[in-house]
């Protein structure tokens, strides 16, 4: 297992260079500018995803796709993930954390536009779509779009299951004293309850579990930022300066340059909003909607509340934590964590379980659709069932291995998923943009397709 971790690490590092980098910012500020700023929309984003249409097409509403994306991107990313950026790429990852999200609402939107326009329609009337359909349809390289999907539902083990299943467990050991094997099966039962009933299924537990987590946990990080007012203003100074120092960094964090601040902070930006990675148009291409731009704009909603306001909060508790409390220390990821949330009296500790539990949990779900969608891709809907068993113990397994490991394969994964996404958002640009001018520019986002 060590010598396997040794060279998943190894190959993270390469994968994770400046050409990853360079290829997802790049994309990120090359659709900011050729869709005219859609982040300027967030607004309008935010009212379209409450507001159900009675005269859309699709199988879930706009609110429960987005609930969906959602809960597949509010995981540990936002806890355990800004975390381990912070210990291993010093506090400057937070701010590469950010800008990976601020950007990544133009990815966003592109992604969620392809899916709905390339979607298709089975003999049962399920509405089916993200960028395999895309790559398929709209370019015509059936091979790239075979590779994605094998990629997606390997990806979806990693991110979307061990990631998720291992956090909850080492949490509640650490808090609680529960063996990793017993959280395991507890994971497993209750992540099969849900996700045999379908995509109907999840998003309605994931409608009902979003809203509630994302508010419970945004509060505890607003408390701790009050209680921690006076170390406000240099956590932001700390942030900003080591994003762009080659320095080691100060403080009392891990030293570390640039190179490692950009390359932690936006593999975990990538981790978090998945804007770039090609999963959230999967379940994007379900929703009820008008036209591609309306679900476009619906979908970009979901890396703000992702990155640009849940991970800048955690981001900012952390930091500005470990500068009033120096007993806090950088042993992993999911401790560093729980040490700033211990320092709210009684309810800290419960509050971060809670908030990592659900979560997790709630990425288990929406991953899950993901890598289903993926597979009836590749073989057919009969095999939705195998990969749903495989996938139920795959959350035992998760619980029990290093985190370490599944970290580092997470990692990978991600990068390489990525990358045929991303080449078919920038070879589609043209499409991107003349849907986008139909659609939003001339205002006509009432329009049907």
């Amino acid at each position: 297992m060590q010598e396997l971790n040794d060279f998943l690490s190894l190959f993270s590092s390469l994968v994770w260079g400046w050409p990853m980098i360079i290829l997802l910012l790049g994309t990120h500020i090359y659709l900011t500018l050729i869709l005219r700023f859609p982040q300027r929309w967030i607004f309008t984003a935010i009212r379209l995803s409450v507001r159900r249409d009675s005269k859309a097409r699709g199988d879930v509403s706009q609110f429960a796709s987005l609930a969906t994306a959602l809960a597949a991107t509010i995981g540990t990313g936002n806890i355990v993930g800004v975390a381990t950026a912070i210990a291993l790429g010093g506090p400057g990852a937070v701010l590469w954390c950010w800008l990976t999200g601020v950007f990544g609402i133009s990815t966003k939107y592109a992604e969620g536009l392809l899916a709905v326009k390339y979607r298709v329609k089975t003999v049962d009337g399920r509405m089916l779509g993200g960028p395999m359909y895309a790559i398929e349809r709209g370019l015509g390289w059936k091979w790239l779009a075979v590779v994605f999907a094998l990629l997606t539902t390997v990806t979806a083990f990693g991110i979307g299951n061990s990631v998720q299943a291992n956090a909850i467990a080492t949490l509640a050991h650490e808090a609680y004293g529960i063996a990793p094997w017993q959280s395991g099966i507890f994971v497993c039962v209750f992540t099969g309850a849900v996700i045999l009933g379908g995509i109907k299924s999840i998003s309605r537990v994931c409608s009902l579990l979003v809203p509630f987590m994302a508010l419970f946990y945004v509060g505890g990080c607003i408390y701790i930022l009050f209680v921690n007012a006076p170390y406000l203003w240099p956590a932001l100074k700390l942030i900003v300066h080591s994003a762009f120092s080659p320095q080691a960094a100060g403080g009392g964090f891990a030293g570390s340059t640039v190179m490692m601040a950009a390359r932690y902070g936006i593999a975990r930006g990538l981790f978090s909003n998945e804007s770039g990675l090609g999963s959230a148009p999967i379940v994007a291409a379900a929703a009820q909607t008008r036209n591609p731009v309306r679900q476009a704009l619906v979908s970009s909603s979901g890396t703000f509340w992702d990155t640009v306001v849940v991970c800048a909060l955690t981001g900012l508790v952390i930091v500005s934590s470990v500068l009033a409390y120096p007993d806090i220390t950088f042993d992993n990821g999911a401790v560093l964590t729980k040490m700033a949330f211990s320092k709210i009296p009684v309810v800290g500790t419960p509050l971060l379980s809670f908030g990592l539990l659900t979560f997790a949990f709630s990425t288990l779900l929406g991953w899950c659709y993901y890598g289903e969608r993926a597979v009836e891709y590749l073989r057919g809907r009969n095999w939705v069932v195998v990969y749903r068993v495989l996938y139920i113990a795959a959350v035992f397994v998760g619980s029990i291995v290093e985190l370490n490991l599944v970290w580092n394969l997470a990692d990978c994964m991600n990068a390489l998923m990525a990358i045929p996404n991303l080449i078919s958002l920038l070879a589609l640009s043209g499409v991107l943009v003349h849907e986008t001018r139909k659609y939003l520019w001339r205002g006509r986002l009432d329009r049907d397709m």
